[in-house]
């Protein structure tokens, strides 16, 4: 057995961070077209790269993210926008719930 083949074990908040880049990810994918106010949701986006670039996992900075898209959500104005914004803010409170699989 090589030092390759041993995994480090993953904890909560890896578990956290990988659901919460894939909720960016396809949040990202649902920008289809220019709506008024997409630029604060473009702005929170590139908030959130920054935060996620970050070694350390600070739960109280993703929660206080987690709000400001909120913000979003309710400067939205395109009804079907906002509707897949919204869906994306529960997804991401699902994502920092998660919690790592026990051995």
């Amino acid at each position: 057995m090589s030092v390759k083949d041993i995994k480090k074990p993953i904890d909560d908040l890896d578990v956290k961070r990988k659901a919460v880049k894939l909720v960016v990810a396809h949040l990202r994918k649902k920008i289809t077209k220019e709506y008024m106010g997409v630029q604060y949701l473009i702005s929170w986006l590139d908030e959130m790269d920054e935060l996620l670039m970050k070694e350390e996992f600070d739960l109280k900075e993703y929660y206080a993210m987690r709000k400001q898209l909120n913000s979003v959500v309710e400067s939205t104005f395109d009804e079907e926008m906002r509707g897949k914004i919204r869906n994306s803010w529960h997804s991401f409170g699902k994502a920092l719930d998660k919690k790592a699989k026990p051995y």
